[in-house]
């Protein structure tokens, strides 16, 4: 009984970390388990991370040959005859050691390295949650936090974008990873510094998440406010706040410099990340367009929030339904997003993290594509923290609808990890991107 207690103390630190640990682990274990062999033996088709980490270790910013035969020449940028990666560089950073050790891009099995990296986001996001629960924030108990953590890594579309590994996908589980990590600092504004760096990483490995600022920026606020009476700036320890968004600021500056050092080193233009350079076929909507514009929403929302599985009873397949490659519909891959659109109470953090998910939702809603190829909105990866965390403080209790839904959650998005990019059978795949719906 005293080792148990010992090795599982009552409450603390430690028992939170060990609880973490215990949840990275089971997580990392089912990803393994639900990953064909091949993606973890061997380096993915679209290994581009490791391909920028190569030119760096070779004292280049381009490839200094064409793409890989096996990449298909996708999503890469030509400019001056010389072939770049666009992707936001941070994870290949990450895979630098290993790029160095194993001497060539084709001998890192860069799938691998992303699954174990992916057990990290849900791992912190059980200590987020423990850290609104301390706060006074979230009623939920340990196991119940724990739970949430499970759901996301199993009833949310980042399981099956998890076990992709390629350059799209590793992305995802790199931003999560960070955002968690984001989430966990700014919360009571207790790690400026921190949560700043993990700002800047965030742009520099998932765009979008530059907008999550906002979380830091209205805790700082909440807690430099003093209660009572009087006005608001009366009550507001200025100097208090003004320290925090220094402290903010610096790492966030810093990554911002490096990014655009590197840009201007490579294109000639801080502001040029190298989109409009990229040889794809849809590169015509983006020189008319803009890689974010008005004119996709109404796409993507359609994508986001009304697209199902197509049904087709009676036809001559042995499969009677199909899912469009541009993905399903949020509200269906994880209903427990449902419990948001009526909270039963909205207190300041809760106010907070809408807003945060509302500002990190938008730029992948406007942007010029679905997601595409993807089983469900995989976007919604860059803000799923946001929600998750949002659901333990709106006050829902979990009870049968709760765990039926749960079920669901769990379920569909077990059949996406499972088929997605493996059972073409199931997908209707059109490369125009056009039909978004089952066609007449």
């Amino acid at each position: 009984m005293i080792a148990s207690a010992a090795l599982m103390p009552a409450e603390g630190r430690k028992r939170r970390l060990l609880v973490a640990t215990a949840l990275y682990l089971v997580v990392v274990a089912v990803y393994f388990a639900a990953t064909p062999r091949f993606r973890i033996l061997a380096h993915t088709s679209y290994n581009h991370f490791t391909q920028l980490a190569d030119c760096w270790l070779d004292g280049r910013l381009d490839l200094g040959h064409p793409p890989p035969h096996y990449a298909a020449n996708n999503d890469f940028a030509n400019y001056h005859g010389k072939w770049f990666i666009t992707f936001p560089p941070f994870p290949a950073v990450l895979l630098l050691p290993l790029v160095w050790f194993a001497k060539s891009p084709e001998n890192v099995r860069d799938g691998q390295f992303f699954l174990w990296l992916a057990g990290v986001g849900p791992a912190v996001l059980f200590l987020a949650l423990e850290k609104l629960r301390r706060m006074g924030h979230s009623e939920r108990k340990e196991w119940e936090n724990a739970a949430l953590a499970l759901l996301f890594a199993f009833g949310s579309v980042y399981f099956f974008s998890a076990i992709q590994g390629s350059v799209w996908f590793a992305a995802h589980v790199v931003g999560v990873g960070i955002g968690a990590l984001y989430l966990l600092f700014a919360l009571d504004a207790e790690r400026p510094a921190l949560a700043g760096l993990m700002i800047g990483l965030g742009f520099l490995t998932r765009t979008p998440l530059l907008f999550a600022t906002p979380l830091f920026l209205l805790e700082a606020t909440r807690v430099a406010l003093a209660p009572g009476e009087g006005s608001f700036l009366s009550r507001l320890d200025k100097k208090k706040l003004v320290k925090a968004l220094v402290l903010f600021g610096l790492p966030l500056v810093a990554c911002f410099g490096a990014a655009m050092a590197h840009n201007a080193a490579r294109f000639g233009n801080p502001f040029e990340f190298g989109y409009e350079f990229l040889t794809v076929a849809w590169q015509g909507r983006m020189k008319r367009w803009g890689l974010f514009h008005y004119h996709f929403l109404a796409r993507n929302m359609g994508v986001a929030f009304t697209s199902l599985p197509y049904w087709e009873p009676g036809n001559d397949r042995a499969i009677p339904f199909m899912v469009n490659y541009h993905g399903l519909a949020l509200w269906f891959t994880t209903p427990l997003y449902l419990y948001l659109v009526w909270p039963k109470r909205v207190g300041k953090v809760a106010f907070a993290l809408y807003v945060v998910a509302l500002a990190v939702a938008i730029p992948g809603l406007m942007y010029q594509n679905t997601g595409w190829q993807q089983f469900g909105y995989r976007f919604s990866n860059d803000y799923a923290v946001f929600l998750f965390a949002l659901i333990a403080v709106i006050g829902h209790r979990f009870g049968k609808l709760f765990t039926a839904l749960a079920v669901w959650s769990v379920a569909v998005n077990t059949f996406g990890a499972l088929t997605f990019d493996r059972n073409r059978e199931y997908y209707f795949d059109d490369a125009s991107q056009k039909i978004l719906y089952q066609p007449d």
